[in-house]
Parts: C-alpha cells; sequence; structure tokens
C-alpha cells in the first residue's frame, strides 16, 4: 500500500503496517536469518548503533514468535436435564431450537433473536444447549460441546452462538468464512456496503435510516464474509437501536417507542431492538465500499476518501479475521480492491443521498 507493506503473522494472526524494510526483516527472520546478521545489515543501512539495531531485530524476532492468547476453554460438563426457557427459532426454512438454563443465559442471548421465535414446531433442524456451572458458560450443539468460557468473557459466547448460527444458515463452516466485521450492512439489492466505526458513531441508526427509505439490511454488528466469493452474507439479527437514537426513528418505526429497553453495563449501552426487513436470511451481495461513518451534530455532510492504510488500521482491531493462511490471503485481496471513505454528517437526508450516490457510483 503506497510505500508500506502489510504484513500477517501466523501465530498471532496479527496484521501489521510496516515500511518496506521492516517487512523485508521479519521475511529474512522468517528463513531463519541470525539476528547478529540482520542488526549488522541494519546498522549499515540506517548507520544506527549496533545496540540498537540488535534490540530492533529482536523485538521483531519476538513479535514473530508471539502467540495469540486462547479466550475459549476446553472445559466441558454434564448436559443439565432440565431447563428453564426453550425457544424456537426459524431462519427461512431453518428451525433451531434453543435451551436455556436459566434467565441469564436468556437475555445473553434471545433479544437480539426475539423477531425469529415460532411457536414449537414439528421439525427441529438443530438443537443448542446453553447453561452456567462454576463461572462458566457451556454451549453445546446437538449435543456435542462447541466451548467453554468464563463469565467476565460472556461476550466471546455471545460471538461463537453467533457463528454456529451463520454457520447452520448457510451450511460454511468456520474455517471458510474469511472473518466476521463489527460493521452494519446495508444493499440495494445488488450489492452491499459495510458502515463502520467506533461504537455511538451512527452506524446502527444510519442502517435503520435507510432501511426505512427502500434498502435492505443485511446484517448489525455481526456482519460475515465468505473467504471464496468475498460476499457479503445475512445474519438475522435485529438492529439494535440505543436510547438516543428512539426519537430520530420514532416516526418512521411507530413501534420502537413502546419496545423494551435492554442494559449493557460494561460497555454503557442501553438499547432497543428494531427487526431487519430482511426475508431472506440466506442471500448474500458482493461488498466494494467500506464507509467510517460519524455522527456530528451540526456538521455538514462530508464524504472523504480515505487511505488503505488508514482504513486498515480502523478496521482489523474490532474484527474477527480467520486465522488460516489462505483466508488470510482472501482477506487481503478483497480489502486491496475496496474504496474507502470518512462519512461525516448531521443531516439524515443528506446522509441518505450520499448513500444512494455510492450505490450508483455517482460521485
Amino acid at each position: 500500500m503506497g510505500d508500506t507493506t502489510v504484513v500477517w503473522l501466523k501465530n498471532s494472526n496479527q496484521y501489521l503496517v510496516v515500511e518496506a524494510l521492516v517487512a523485508d526483516l521479519l521475511e529474512e527472520l522468517q528463513a531463519g536469518i541470525k539476528t547478529t546478521t540482520l542488526a549488522q545489515k541494519l546498522t549499515k543501512i540506517t548507520e544506527a548503533p549496533l545496540t540498537e539495531t540488535t534490540e530492533f531485530i529482536t523485538e521483531l524476532e519476538t513479535l514473530l514468535n508471539s502467540s495469540s492468547t486462547r479466550t475459549d476453554e476446553a472445559l466441558t460438563h454434564d448436559i443439565p436435564k432440565q431447563f428453564d426457557n426453550t425457544v424456537f427459532y426459524q431462519i427461512n426454512d431453518l428451525v433451531l431450537k434453543v435451551d436455556f438454563e436459566s434467565e441469564y443465559e436468556l437475555a445473553l442471548i434471545h433479544p437480539k433473536f426475539a423477531h425469529l421465535e415460532i411457536t414449537p414446531p414439528k421439525e427441529v433442524h438443530h438443537s443448542y444447549q446453553v447453561f452456567s456451572s462454576d463461572s462458566h458458560l457451556f454451549f453445546y450443539r446437538n449435543q456435542q460441546s462447541v466451548g467453554s468460557w468464563t463469565k467476565k468473557n460472556s461476550h466471546y459466547f455471545q460471538g461463537k452462538f453467533s457463528m454456529k448460527l451463520i454457520e447452520d444458515t448457510h451450511q460454511f463452516p468456520e474455517n471458510e468464512w474469511m472473518g466476521i466485521f463489527h460493521a452494519s450492512a446495508v444493499s440495494n439489492g445488488k450489492e452491499s456496503i459495510l458502515f463502520l466505526g467506533d461504537s455511538g458513531n451512527g452506524k446502527s441508526t444510519s442502517l435503520a435510516l435507510l432501511q426505512a427509505h427502500g434498502f435492505q439490511c443485511l446484517a448489525d454488528d455481526f456482519v460475515p464474509i465468505l473467504a471464496k466469493n468475498h460476499q457479503v452474507y445475512s445474519f438475522p439479527s435485529a438492529i439494535s437501536i440505543k436510547r438516543n437514537s428512539v426519537p430520530v426513528l420514532r416516526s418512521l418505526y411507530p413501534t420502537l417507542e413502546n419496545k423494551a429497553e435492554f442494559h449493557f453495563p460494561k460497555v454503557n449501552k442501553i438499547v432497543r431492538y428494531l427487526p431487519p426487513n430482511n426475508d431472506n436470511y440466506k442471500q448474500n451481495r458482493p461488498c466494494h465500499t467500506l464507509v467510517f461513518i460519524k455522527y456530528t451534530p451540526d456538521e455538514l455532510c462530508k464524504l472523504t476518501a480515505i487511505t488503505k492504510q488508514e482504513a486498515l488500521q480502523q478496521l482489523v482491531p474490532d474484527s474477527w479475521l480467520c486465522p488460516e493462511k489462505s483466508n488470510a490471503q482472501e482477506f487481503l485481496n478483497w480489502f486491496e480492491k475496496l474504496s474507502c471513505y470518512q462519512l461525516h454528517y448531521s443531516n439524515n437526508e443528506q446522509m441518505i443521498a450520499k448513500v444512494q450516490k455510492l450505490f450508483n457510483h455517482d460521485l
């Protein structure tokens, strides 16, 4: 990317944006060239003292060999004989039965998927079991262990639950997904655009506004992209609407006024859930555009192109990217072809018009 190089580190599944010289040094370390040899080479190139170049090469070697930290645990537990809550979800023609041991486990999952709930059907395709014991959460699928997590890491469990939902909906295993992106995906029926940004910047609110003006919600907060075709696939969760966005959306979604609120103290959020206008959760669309969006009161609507380096540095930290070499390569191939923008806005109509122009390739 210009004068920089993107490096993927297999052991830690990290993506680094570095100068070309640093990329070359990492490659030579990977090939087994000695630290002392590379330090001497770097001293000749930069004229820095040998002590400093040796320390730098040693740091690169440590980085190269560092490993990712596991967040799930290999604990197993007998499945309880009784569950307080059993819910059936229908995603197109797929029916899931989910057993929650208590209200605690139910609250972690159900609010986002309540719009999928159906009365007990005659046929169930898969069954999930969720329960707790000794400060751990356990997740089973069809009576087989998926994983266990400490309750303080319940967000990792929620991510794994959503991943299993994607696997069962679209019939692709986890290792075939390029990544899951913390974004909102909106479609015009032919292609999609990803809206990204820190929590509170307006991703979900913008998605709800666009949905009310004829666009389609493909996914909110949890956007899956398949490695083999780089397509954004539908995810059936509801759109999360923060309390301060309700007045903006009230006239477009009158039922939002009386929907239950859910509190998430860890991330300081109070949200309501708005069902997506999606009648086909198996659909997928190509994505060629990333928009880093930010609602700023009293600011003129402004869409500006940003560099790939800026985009990558914002995109990767909030994403789950598959830790396999072929998928990492597919991610970089996809990213290389993207158009990346920053959108600041305060006027909803102007924002919608800008997005329409993006879809029309009319900028």
